[in-house]
């Protein structure tokens, strides 16, 4: 479905997990906010693709693994709008690093200092349920 056609955006995101720690991205545009590695579908293109060509945009590397974690509804921090965002559970084939419009990437248990940096939807709703389902343990590399 066109994120187009109805009021608001759709969002593709992974929620990488290693060691107890989530994978987080901030934009050039707002370096200071972190989310997940992810963006919006092209025309015709399936949540799947959306995420594989996303994260070897963003991050030069490709989901494994991966299956839905959740669905989440909010507002995109920073377009202001109503946001539906599918957060699907996933693996990299490589180590990931930031590139086109991302400024950097870092590591949150959900517990630390990127807490406040975090979006809402983000704070608020993602990591609430990886920490319910114990995947996110605090434990350092």
């Amino acid at each position: 479905m066109d994120g187009q056609e109805r009021e608001g955006i759709d969002v593709v995101a992974a929620a990488v997990v290693e060691r107890g720690r989530l994978l987080v991205v901030s934009k050039k545009s707002a370096p200071d906010l972190f989310y997940l590695p992810g963006g919006k579908p092209e025309p015709g293109e399936s949540e799947e693709q959306t995420l594989a060509r996303e994260l070897k945009e963003e991050l030069g590397a490709a989901p494994t693994g991966v299956s839905l974690l959740a669905r989440f509804e909010g507002v995109a921090a920073l377009e202001g709008v109503p946001m539906r965002l599918a957060v699907f559970h996933a693996a990299l084939d490589q180590a990931p690093l930031a590139a086109a419009e991302l400024a950097r990437l870092g590591w949150t248990d959900g517990a630390d200092e990127y807490v406040p940096l975090l979006a809402s939807a983000i704070r608020d709703q993602v990591v609430p349920l990886l920490k319910k389902t114990g995947a996110l343990t605090g434990s350092r590399p």
